[in-house]
């Protein structure tokens, strides 16, 4: 990936250029500054943005809706023909939109911000309801549905992660450099997957991009019942131990309280 430099325009605009090229004339992308100190939101930046948004505001209307105070705002369940639909529903629809839109009509500058925008709209709702796409059943408010404030907290931090740019492959193909990065890369992976088999299903999508997350979460002990237990800890019956004792309800608790403060407390209650 080549590296990219922003540049002050005529009027303070920032605009940036792809280095090493010179080829690049003023069509390059257009970022909006922020502030008199030079800061630049990027696209990755709208999108980090956008899901973040989506996701607390959709939360806030779902508890409100929930609670039975929704009618009070004008806020309510929408079906169509008697059929509950779901806010997925709309997300999966602007990002189809906004795919479309990228791929025919490849804006830049301020244009691919605001589809960055509005992508994340799109992933914010879909995302929030990742638990419903999972057990291809409403969850939103059961104990499954937390798996969606998973899901979010993934997504906003690998989106965060690029948006300072990611050049997980440098240098020219062959070099010592391109191998180094590469043999980097599949390390990386290697340990994701690790972690993944080992029940760590976070800490694997976060350490795809943040290694150091990848490789504490492997060299860790797995949790119950995940596929690494079942298969390296069967004849270790002290490891088993320590894992049961280490991954307990107290455990599963403190998280649980994190999740159900940010999206709220699981129940028998529809979605929003």
């Amino acid at each position: 990936m080549v590296a990219g430099r922003a540049e002050a325009g005529p009027r303070g605009d920032a605009v940036g250029f792809g280095a090493g090229s010179g080829v690049l004339p003023a069509v390059a992308a257009i970022n909006v500054s922020v502030g008199g100190g030079g800061a630049v939101l990027g696209p990755m930046m709208w999108l980090f943005v956008a899901v973040l948004v989506t996701f607390l505001v959709t939360r806030a209307v779902t508890r409100l809706i929930r609670s039975g105070r929704g009618g009070r705002a004008g806020l309510g369940n929408v079906s169509i023909a008697g059929n509950h639909v779901h806010h997925q529903v709309f997300g999966i629809l602007i990002i189809i939109g906004t795919g479309i839109v990228l791929v025919s009509a490849t804006p830049q500058g301020v244009a691919l911000s605001a589809a960055a925008a509005v992508f994340g709209v799109g992933v914010g709702l879909t995302v929030d309801e990742f638990a419903l796409w999972l057990h291809l059943k409403d969850v939103y408010w059961a104990r499954e549905g937390r798996k969606s404030v998973d899901a979010i907290f993934c997504v906003l931090v690998v989106t965060g992660a690029l948006i300072g740019g990611a050049g997980f492959v440098s240098g020219d193909v062959g070099t010592a450099d391109w191998w180094v990065s590469v043999a980097a890369v599949a390390v990386t992976l290697l340990l994701s997957v690790i972690c993944l088999l080992k029940g760590k299903v976070v800490t694997g999508v976060i350490g795809i991009v943040i290694g150091v997350v990848a490789l504490v979460g492997a060299v860790r002990l797995a949790k119950p019942g995940s596929w690494w237990a079942a298969h390296r800890y069967a004849s270790r019956p002290r490891r088993t131990a320590r894992a049961a004792r280490r991954y307990d309800q107290r455990y599963e608790a403190r998280w649980n309280r994190v999740r159900d403060l940010v999206a709220g407390a699981p129940g028998r209650e529809r979605p929003g």
